[in-house]
C-alpha cells in the first residue's frame, strides 16, 4: 500500500507545479487522488437535435465540426475560439473563451458529444464552453471534478485512472469481509472506486455510492464508538450522591421545568458514578441550559473539585461568566473569567490562582485549553455550543484533568439521527420545555417592498423603550446585492432610523471592541444593534424585543431560529421580521416553516432535509471529520446500517487491534486527523 500514500509527483506526468495545484484541492498523495470523488456526472447518451434543444439550458448534441473560425482576443485580453458544427440537419456555433488547449482537440469532421448551455439569437444557435467526447469514446457517462486553476477534467481523470490502475496492482484492498458486504448488499471496494469514477451506467455509479458512502459512515461510526469505550475508563473524580445542593436549586430566581429537573439528575447521577460523565445536554434557545450546567457546577464544587466551561466566542464566554456568577458566588463559589482579550498580567495572575486551586469555577474560550494553563483538580469539563469545535478540541479541555467528567451542551436543535453520527460517543438529555412566562416570538416574512411598514413596527418598539438587532448577511459591500452591516447602518441612520442610537457588531471586530458594543446594548444604551451573525449564540439582552433579518433566504432555518432566540428573553411580546426578495417555491415553503413553528427540533428537522448536514451547522463548524460522498440528511437506512455494522465490530474487536481489521483501523485513523485509537 506503500506507493498509494507517496506524493501525487510519483504519477507519470505529474510534476512538481501539478502536484501543487492537486494541493490547493487537499489532494496530497496518490489515495487523495483516488477519494476525489466526482461532483456530478454528464450522460452523454441522453442527446437533442439542435432543434430540439432548449434555448437558456443545458442540452447534450451529437455534433460534426464543419470549420473551425479563427481564434480572436477582446480588447481586455478575453481569448474566443469559435466552430460551426452540425446535427446533420442544422447547423449550431460552438464558443469557447480562453481555452485553446480545448479547442486545439477539436477535428474538423469529427464528431462528438456535446454538453452546454444553449443560446439563440438572430444569428442562431450557439452552445457555449460545452464539455464533449469523441462519439467512439467508450464510456458515455462522464465525471466532473472540482478544479482549480490550471487542472482540467481530462487531466484529472488520466491521472486517476493511471492512480487507480496502481491501486490493482498494488496488494489487494478491501476493508469489509465477504460476509459484511454480503449482508448490507455491498460491492467490493475495488469495483466501486473504478466505477465511481468510469461508470458503466448510473446504475453502477448508485452501488458506487452506496458503498463508498456505507465505509465514510461506518469509518465515522468506529471512531465514536472507540472514544466512547476510552471514555469509559476509571475517573478520579466519582462524587458523592448524598450531596444536599437543595440549598441552591432552591434559591434560582425561577421554577426549573420538568425537563431541567430530569437533566440535572440524569448529569448528577453520572458525576457519581466510577467511569467519567459524557453527556450531550441538547435544548433549544432559551430552554435553560445554562441553569442546568449552574447546578452540576456547584455539586462539583461541594464535592471539592474544579469545572470549567469553554464557549466558542468571547461574548458568550463573558456571557456564562455574568450568569453563572449571578447564581454561584451568593453561596461561595468562586467563579473566574479567562479570554485572549485579558492582559498578560491578569491572565498570569488568573492561571496561578487556577493552579492554585483558588478558583472553584473556570469560564473562557479556547484559552483555558493552552499549555500554560494547569488545574488543581479539574473534574468537570463543560463545553458550550459543542459543535463549533473539532474533535481535538473536544478532548483537549478533558486532558487537563484526570480523565475529568464531561458535559457538552448545544442550542442548535439537531435531529436525533445526526445526534447520534455527532455526538455518537455520548449519552444525551434533552431539554424541550420553555420556561414559565417565556412567549413565542411572532414571525413574520415580507418582501422588501414593505420594508418601510416593517421599520415602522420596528419604531413601535424603540418609542416603547424596547431595544432591536438588525440582522445583514455580510460585513461589506460586494458586487452581490446582499445588503452589509456597514452600507446598511450608514443608511438607516440617515433615514428611517436616525432619531435613535444605533451601533454595529460584526465578527472582523477585535474582541474588546464586540465586547464594549455589546455592554452598551446590554446596558441599554444602544438602541438598534446592526449585526451580522454574530449574535447567532447566547447573547442574553431581556429587553431586546425585535428583530430584522435582512435576504433571510441566505440564512438556514435553524440559524434564523438561532438569531430569533435573541429576542424574546424578557416578559414582553417579540417579533421577528424576516424580510426577502426570493420568491421561489422553496425559499416560500421555507418563510412559511418559520411563521408557523417556534420548535427548534421541529425547524431543524425541516432544515436538515432542505440543506443536508454541510449547510445545517454553517462552514464545517460541526466537528465531523469531513465526509466526501456520504449524506446524512437522506442516507438514514444507509446510516443505521452502518451504526449496526460498527457495533459488532467493535463487540469483536474493540480497538481494531486483530490483524484483519488492520486497513479498517488506518481508515479509522486517517478520517479523525489523528490517532483517536491510542
Amino acid at each position: 500500500m506503500s506507493k498509494l500514500f507517496k506524493s501525487t509527483e510519483t504519477l507519470r506526468g505529474v510534476g512538481k507545479v501539478k502536484a501543487e495545484k492537486y494541493g490547493k484541492l487537499g489532494i496530497n498523495s496518490v489515495y487523495d487522488l483516488i477519494c476525489h470523488f466526482p461532483k456530478k456526472y454528464f450522460n452523454f447518451h441522453c442527446n437533442v437535435s439542435v432543434r430540439d434543444a432548449v434555448t437558456d439550458e443545458y442540452n447534450c448534441i451529437r455534433l460534426k465540426i464543419v470549420s473551425k473560425l479563427p481564434v480572436y482576443t477582446t480588447r481586455n485580453n478575453l481569448i474566443i475560439c469559435k466552430a460551426i458544427a452540425t446535427d446533420g440537419k442544422e447547423e449550431i456555433t460552438v464558443m469557447m473563451f480562453n481555452n485553446m488547449y480545448g479547442f486545439h482537440y477539436l477535428r474538423t469532421g469529427s464528431e462528438y458529444y456535446m454538453y452546454g448551455k444553449v443560446t439563440e439569437n438572430l444569428y442562431g444557435k450557439t452552445m457555449t464552453s460545452p464539455a464533449y467526447i469523441p462519439v467512439d469514446e467508450i464510456k458515455h457517462i462522464q465525471p466532473q471534478y472540482r478544479l482549480t486553476q490550471g487542472l482540467t477534467v481530462n487531466m484529472v481523470r488520466a491521472d486517476v485512472k493511471q492512480a487507480i490502475d496502481l491501486m490493482r496492482n498494488d496488494e489487494p484492498f478491501e476493508t469489509l469481509s465477504e460476509n459484511i458486504r454480503q449482508k448490507y448488499g455491498l460491492r467490493p471496494l475495488m469495483w466501486s472506486l473504478e466505477n465511481i469514477h468510469f461508470p458503466d451506467g448510473m446504475q453502477a455509479i448508485e452501488q458506487a455510492k452506496k458503498r463508498l458512502a456505507f465505509d465514510e459512515l461506518l469509518r465515522l461510526q468506529l471512531g465514536m464508538l472507540i472514544m466512547r469505550r476510552r471514555s469509559r475508563k476509571h475517573t478520579a473524580f466519582r462524587m458523592d450522591k448524598s450531596t444536599d445542593i437543595s440549598d441552591f436549586t432552591e434559591s434560582l430566581p425561577f421554577e426549573l421545568t420538568e425537563d431541567q429537573k430530569k437533566a440535572s439528575a440524569e448529569i448528577i447521577a453520572d458525576l457519581c458514578r466510577d467511569t467519567p460523565m459524557n453527556r450531550l445536554l441538547q435544548g433549544d434557545v432559551g430552554s435553560g441550559k445554562t441553569a442546568v450546567a449552574s447546578i452540576a457546577c456547584y455539586f462539583a464544587t461541594k464535592n471539592g473539585i474544579q469545572s470549567a466551561l469553554m464557549a466558542p466566542t468571547e461574548i458568550l464566554a463573558i456571557q456564562h461568566y455574568r450568569t453563572l456568577t449571578g447564581f454561584l458566588e451568593p453561596f461561595g463559589v468562586r467563579v473566574c473569567l479567562l479570554t485572549g482579550s485579558l492582559t498578560a498580567k491578569k491572565k498570569s495572575q488568573i492561571r496561578t490562582g487556577i493552579s492554585a486551586g483558588e478558583y472553584d469555577v473556570i469560564i473562557g474560550t479556547h484559552a483555558i485549553i493552552q499549555k500554560d494553563v494547569e488545574y488543581k483538580s479539574l473534574g468537570l469539563v463543560i463545553t458550550d455550543e459543542q459543535h463549533r469545535f473539532g474533535v481535538s478540541q473536544r478532548t483537549a479541555l478533558a486532558e487537563k484533568g484526570d480523565t475529568p467528567h464531561k458535559l457538552v451542551m448545544s442550542a442548535t436543535p439537531i435531529p436525533r439521527t445526526l445526534a447520534l453520527m455527532i455526538y455518537g460517543d455520548l449519552d444525551i438529555s434533552v431539554i424541550k420545555q420553555l420556561p414559565k412566562g417565556r412567549k413565542p416570538v411572532k414571525t413574520y416574512a415580507v418582501t422588501g417592498k414593505v420594508r418601510s411598514r416593517a421599520f415602522n413596527y420596528v419604531r413601535k418598539y424603540l418609542d416603547d423603550g424596547k431595544q432591536a438587532y438588525i440582522v445583514c448577511p455580510m460585513i461589506e459591500d460586494s458586487e452581490s446585492e446582499l445588503f452589509a452591516v456597514k452600507s446598511y447602518a450608514e443608511q438607516v441612520t440617515k433615514s428611517e432610523l436616525k432619531n435613535y442610537t444605533v451601533e454595529i457588531l460584526h465578527g472582523k471586530m477585535s474582541a474588546q471592541e464586540k465586547e464594549s458594543v455589546m455592554q452598551r446594548f446590554h446596558d441599554g444604551k444602544t438602541d438598534v444593534l446592526i449585526c451580522t451573525t454574530v449574535v447567532e449564540v447566547g447573547v442574553d439582552v431581556p429587553n431586546a424585543s425585535v428583530m430584522v433579518i435582512e435576504n433571510a433566504e441566505r440564512f438556514g432555518l435553524s440559524q434564523i431560529h438561532q438569531l430569533r432566540g435573541r429576542v424574546g428573553r424578557g416578559q414582553s411580546e417579540s417579533s421577528c421580521i424576516l424580510i426577502t426578495d426570493n420568491t421561489s417555491e422553496e425559499c416560500i415553503n421555507r418563510m412559511k416553516i418559520m411563521s408557523s413553528s417556534n420548535d427548534g427540533f421541529e425547524i431543524s428537522e425541516q432544515d436538515l432535509k432542505l440543506r443536508g448536514p454541510g449547510d445545517f451547522f454553517g462552514n464545517a463548524q460541526h466537528g465531523l471529520p469531513p465526509m466526501k460522498i456520504a449524506d446524512l440528511s437522506c442516507n438514514i437506512q444507509l446510516m443505521n446500517d452502518a451504526r449496526q455494522c460498527a457495533t459488532e465490530i467493535i463487540a469483536d474487536d474493540p480497538f481494531l487491534e486483530k490483524p484483519y481489521n488492520n486497513p479498517l483501523r488506518m481508515e479509522v485513523i486517517r478520517l479523525f486527523d489523528k490517532d483517536i485509537i491510542g
